[in-house]
């Protein structure tokens, strides 16, 4: 697709080769990610793409195409090969250091917020909502509640140095919105401050739930970092370690939510009330399919 005519092919050209080219191999949706790769080549996106079709791309910006094309030929999922991804109102820089954010953690998010207003509305007057994000990867979760619910305060942990500085960039591009926002490096509780024991309002996490003999698509085995994904043997792990710690660190009336596996409900549904979490309750997405477990602590 190389473009030797000096700057005269046109956008419209170049899409539909584009198209043409990601329809002949395992793309999920072509004409769109054709599209979200003319976009983001051209620098021209939604009515501004419509009304340049017909503009000759620079020999620059066709050498930026090819090689996004030729990464996604190659199996790399497409929001690597764009560099960013939306989730909610939110659009994250993402790259193979961290998690691809997804649908469904939109869902889990909106649970946590769900729970958070519940908490607030019990709080005294004036009292500022402080909650957790365990293993934040991208930031996507802590910076979604912190810009979602003005004034909160949010801390992201995350054990990652790689994924830790891809949630950085991401709330750097936030600006003033993620003045709330609290990023350290650590392993999941023991990386927060202790004046926070017992202060927690919300405890949250889309923690890593895949079995480790699970077969995973090749999308997702041959691109993601397998340390986010996979937590050991059985796959809750990492909800284990979560809903263990997190009595401790809840003020009374708190709430923990964690992102599961669809098969995984009933069981960490169980773990939370061994440990002495009320009012339980497994929550599906959109798909209709289990996707988060949340509890309270008592208030008394």
């Amino acid at each position: 697709m190389a473009d030797e005519d000096g700057g005269t092919v046109s956008w419209r050209e170049l899409l539909a080769e584009t198209t043409d080219r990601l329809a002949a191999s395992d793309a999920a949706a072509p004409p769109a990610e054709a599209r979200w790769i003319v976009e983001e080549a051209s620098g021209l996106e939604g009515t501004e793409l419509v009304l340049g079709l017909d503009e000759p791309a620079t020999v620059r910006m066709v050498a930026h195409l090819d090689a996004m094309v030729e990464r996604r030929l190659a199996g790399e999922p497409i929001q690597y090969v764009l560099g960013h991804w939306a989730f909610r109102h939110l659009d994250l820089m993402v790259d193979r250091r961290v998690l691809i954010p997804r649908p469904e953690t939109e869902q889990v998010v909106e649970v946590a917020l769900g729970a958070l207003d519940r908490i607030g509305a019990g709080r005294p007057s004036g009292h500022r909502l402080t909650a957790a994000d365990l293993g934040t990867g991208t930031g996507a979760i802590a910076l979604a509640v912190a810009t979602e619910r003005r004034g909160s305060r949010v801390w992201g942990i995350e054990r990652s140095t790689d994924a830790l500085a891809v949630a950085r960039a991401n709330l750097t591009g936030l600006g003033m919105a993620g003045s709330g926002v609290q990023l350290v490096e650590g392993t999941w509780f023991e990386a927060l401050p202790d004046d926070l024991r017992g202060c927690l309002d919300l405890v949250v996490s889309n923690p890593p739930y895949i079995a480790a003999d699970e077969v995973l698509d090749p999308s997702v085995a041959d691109w993601e970092p397998v340390d986010a994904l996979v937590p050991g043997p059985t796959g809750l792990e990492a909800h284990e370690a979560i809903v263990a710690g997190a009595g401790e660190w809840l003020a009374p009336g708190g709430a923990l939510v964690l992102e599961i596996g669809s098969t995984q409900g009933p069981a960490v549904a169980v773990l939370l009330g061994a440990h002495g979490f009320d009012e339980v309750q497994v929550r599906p997405d959109l798909a209709g399919l289990d996707r988060a477990v949340v509890g309270f602590r008592p208030a008394g």
